[in-house]
């Protein structure tokens, strides 16, 4: 497993990844300000106080919250962005692991995309108790870490092993493997706590995460490829 997380962090720099990394950064910033410009817009638009001053105390304040809050929604953002760019990565970090000839089938980008919103859906939920919970302390970066890491360990064996196994199969082998994807999703979940490197999280999820799911599903014990 660690050799195929070296082996992912080098692949993430080479043309093809680079080439996706600039459009799904684009993507991802293109959401996140968004998202902040919504939130202040409610804000400003809502929050009527008296005195100017507190006015200015309680934007102030906001402005810190967001930042705060955004930092919980790089995770779902990641599943979005990996809905719209995962097919790519994953040709070439199959092309790498067992070459052309063992690429997946990609999936349509209406499913793919579906599959990211469902998670990054998933993912605010889950996200949101780990907010809360940051008031208990001795829980609260655990629970933060604990969450993503299950959460990036499913979400991307899901798409990386679909390209080769139905819906059932893969339900079937992310339960037979759930401690082996947990690891990978705690690999990839340290990344995400490194701020700046965490927008390199889709690359480098969607390339570790196919190498984790490579010899699973190419196991002949595993149920039968799709045809």
């Amino acid at each position: 497993m660690i050799a195929a997380a070296f082996a992912a962090a080098e692949q993430i720099f080479t043309k093809p990844f680079r080439i996706v990394f600039w459009k799904s950064l684009g993507l991802t910033l293109l959401l996140l300000a968004l998202l902040w410009a919504g939130i202040e817009k409610l804000v400003v638009t809502y929050v009527h106080l008296p005195y100017g001053w507190l006015a200015t105390v309680i934007h102030v304040v906001a402005g810190f919250g967001l930042v705060l809050g955004i930092a919980f929604l790089v995770t779902p953002v990641s599943f979005i962005v990996a809905g719209f760019f995962f097919d790519d990565l994953a040709d070439h970090a199959e092309d790498a692991v067992a070459g052309p000839g063992g690429r997946g089938r990609a999936m349509a980008i209406g499913p793919a995309l579906w599959i990211g919103l469902k998670f990054a859906g998933l993912s605010l939920v889950v996200n949101a108790v780990a907010l809360v919970l940051l008031l208990v302390p001795g829980v609260n970066a655990i629970a933060f870490f604990g969450a993503n890491a299950y959460l990036l360990g499913r979400g991307y064996f899901e798409l990386a092993a679909l390209r080769y196994r139905s819906l059932e199969d893969v339900r079937a082998l992310r339960q037979r493997y759930g401690i082996r994807i947990m690891l990978a999703g705690c690999i990839v979940a340290a990344l995400l706590a490194v701020p700046i490197l965490n927008l390199l999280t889709p690359l480098f999820a969607s390339a570790f995460l196919v190498r984790i799911a490579q010899p699973i599903v190419a196991r002949r014990s595993a149920p039968q490829a799709i045809r």
